[in-house]
């Protein structure tokens, strides 16, 4: 199993830069970028900061993928 996430596009819906949502959940923009790429997966907190900032849940943002799905 693989911890994914959708988090590009839900930037992209607040047509917001790394860094500015970086600045409004607490991060840095390189780990903004690094959890965009999948070679970081977030704390539970980060996860809830980043989920809060776009009104929704963690699960709509981040999921896991089953292997060969």
């Amino acid at each position: 199993m693989e911890l994914t996430n959708e988090l590009k596009v839900w930037r992209a819906r607040r047509d917001i830069t790394q860094a500015q949502l970086a600045q409004e959940v607490g991060l840095s923009r390189q780990t903004i970028h690094s959890i965009e790429k999948g070679k970081f997966v977030p704390s539970v907190l980060s996860a809830l900061k980043i989920a809060a900032y776009f009104e929704t849940s963690v699960e709509k943002i981040f999921f896991v993928r089953r292997e060969g799905e």
